[in-house]
């Protein structure tokens, strides 16, 4: 592949010495070679996200299951930007049961549940915007690290990305001016919604997430906006009925080809490589998501199975699918019975190796519903395992650093 460095768009240099990168707009030109291989890699992809779709619509309460999904993407994205805490962290904090050794860090993992869930709600109000990109980003840094960075707004000074302690002169890489910013997302906004682009959507998508991560518009937290930022898109423009697909865990088990692809763009014009490492992420995920899903409707009907003449167990089995973690006050608060009997139901349960008792209390005790956190750990393992085995994608990546 010929490097096209300008395709992409250029470096500027800056009053005070610095390079910083200002994007061209979308679609890049010259246009995207979307044939051979590529072709192939986006007909599956569509083909993965389209059964997705299909088998939410089967479940018997689809609503159940999108809570955790949820749940596990704000871990996972979270976790790329260094935060330490587990799903069932977040759930423990969820249930008012946090312990000792819990990461400082949960309330952003929390944010970032309570962030998608407002993107996601507001779709049904405002078309993917500006405006509700910002409104994310405002539930997402509140009374956080990084809520001293404004947020909600769009930055107007410099930032830049590199490792701890990286200055203007040492940056991996340095986003627009912030003079550029505004112009740059206002293009980008216009693309996202531009019909005439007759690109297919999860192209559209590709070259949405990496120009947004270019710009790099806020502060802080660019990251996971960008990340959330796919979902959003598919969920707007139809392609998912509920928000089932998350690429973070894929990008954080191939987060160094991750960096290496966005860098090939901005450094070479090479945007059919990233595309075609996109959509392997959403062919993946969408076949790891389909898996989830199938066993989790298994498991819950083998569960249910077992109590089926017993109306509050399986009023229990119900709410556990959407709060994994539970006490015995809980149970009984949910089931509005006494502490008595919602303590023999979790006891019963345990005994059947449906709950894990996760304090080692003889009072206060937690329980979890293991065998369904497990099927989420699962992906985990399972993504590993296929990094391993996967082809790498062809075309060169920017090893360097930018101008300065």
């Amino acid at each position: 592949m010929a490097d096209q460095p300008q395709r992409a768009g250029r470096w500027v240099r800056q009053s005070t010495g610095y390079r910083a990168f200002v994007p061209a707009p979308l679609p890049p030109d010259p246009p995207l070679l979307i044939d051979g291989p590529l072709q192939a890699l986006l007909s599956q992809a569509d083909r993965d996200l389209g059964r997705l779709d299909a088998l939410a619509t089967l479940l018997p309460n689809p609503d159940l299951f999108v809570a955790m999904y949820v749940r596990h993407e704000a871990v996972l994205s979270s976790q790329i930007e260094g935060t330490q805490s587990t799903l069932e962290d977040v759930l423990a904090f969820e249930a008012d049961a946090v312990e000792a050794g819990t990461p400082k860090d949960v309330g952003e993992v929390v944010n970032y549940v309570r962030a998608m869930n407002h993107g996601l709600a507001r779709l049904a109000e405002l078309p993917l915007s500006l405006r509700l990109l910002r409104e994310i980003h405002a539930e997402l840094m509140q009374g956080v690290r990084g809520s001293d960075k404004s947020p909600g707004e769009f930055r107007t000074s410099q930032n830049w990305i590199g490792g701890v302690g990286s200055s203007l002169r040492t940056a991996a890489f340095i986003p627009p001016p912030p003079q550029e910013v505004m112009p740059a997302l206002g293009q980008l906004e216009r693309f996202m919604h531009d019909s005439r682009a007759e690109l297919p959507l999860l192209v559209r998508c590709a070259l949405v997430h990496a120009q947004f991560e270019t710009i790099h518009p806020f502060l802080d937290g660019n990251g996971r906006v960008g990340r959330l930022l796919i979902t959003l898109l598919l969920c707007a423009e139809g392609a998912l009925a509920r928000p089932l697909l998350y690429l973070s865990l894929f990008l954080k088990t191939h987060r160094a080809e991750y960096y290496d692809r966005l860098t090939a763009i901005r450094s070479q014009g090479h945007w059919e490589p990233w595309v075609a490492f996109f959509l392997r992420g959403v062919s993946q995920t969408a076949r790891a998501a389909t898996q989830t899903a199938r066993d989790i409707v298994q498991m819950r009907e083998t569960h249910r199975g077992a109590v089926a003449k017993n109306a509050r167990a399986l009023a229990l089995l119900d709410r556990l699918l959407v709060q994994p973690s539970v006490s015995a006050p809980r149970a009984a608060q949910w089931l509005q019975c006494s502490f008595p009997t919602a303590l023999k139901l979790l006891t019963d349960f345990e005994s059947r190796g449906w709950l894990r008792e996760v304090t080692g209390f003889g009072r206060n005790r937690q329980w979890r519903y293991q065998p369904y956190l497990d099927l989420f750990h699962r992906e985990a393992v399972d993504a590993s395992l296929a990094e391993a085995a996967a082809p790498q994608v062809t075309g060169s990546a920017f090893q360097g650093s930018p101008p300065a």
